[in-house]
């Protein structure tokens, strides 16, 4: 940890960083670049802070540190962007949120990002090649799988927890995404899900 006083005086790099999606990413980042030498704030999805006294951060280093472990320093802008999408989007379903959301994805979006929701869709969509839309769908299906699979709550449950406006919603927008029920998925209890940085990518 790093005091106020130490912060003063040590130089400050912030670092946008691809397929941090939960928070054992978080640790494994935070680990991975203390071994480097320098002192690690990691606050949000997709965001670090490194402290150092060195005039130069050798971004190459961390980079290929980052690249071993699964995940990828992001120093293009609209990059930055796309990764700041998706991470807001994992964090708004995976903290457990959305049931009691005011606002829709596109004001939580334009909030979050402190940018115009149509210039962020255009974008998302001419370099993922799909909506935020069905990414935001994509994402909310495979946590309603794990939630399936977990058999922790009734259906119901889930529906609220995902935000939902009912459970004929969430049967709907299921079966349209896997081609079966999900009465069915949960009878069969598979396994088939995709790990959460890889949704959206052939």
């Amino acid at each position: 940890m790093v005091s106020q006083n130490q912060e003063s005086s040590l130089k400050v790099t912030s670092l946008n960083i691809k397929n941090m999606v939960c928070d054992r990413c978080k640790r494994v980042i935070k680990e991975e670049l203390e071994k480097l030498g320098y002192h690690v704030m990691v606050e949000r999805l997709g965001h670090a802070k490194i402290y150092t006294d060195e005039q130069r951060v050798d971004l190459e280093k961390i980079d290929l540190i980052l690249q071993v472990n699964g995940f990828e320093l992001l120093l293009d802008k609209n990059a930055q962007i796309i990764e700041k999408i998706r991470t807001s989007i994992i964090d708004l379903i995976y903290s457990n949120r959305l049931g009691s959301l005011e606002v829709n994805l596109s004001e939580h979006l334009t909030r979050e990002l402190s940018k115009d929701y149509s210039a962020l869709s255009s974008l998302f969509s001419a370099v993922e090649g799909l909506t935020i839309e069905k990414y935001f769908i994509l994402q909310k299906i495979e946590r309603v799988k794990e939630l399936l699979i977990y058999n922790e709550l009734t259906l119901s449950e889930t529906a609220y927890k995902l935000g939902y406006s009912s459970v004929q919603h969430l049967s709907n927008q299921f079966k349209k995404t896997t081609g079966m029920s999900a009465s069915q998925f949960r009878a069969l209890h598979q396994a088939d899900r995709k790990s959460i940085d890889h949704i959206g990518h052939l």
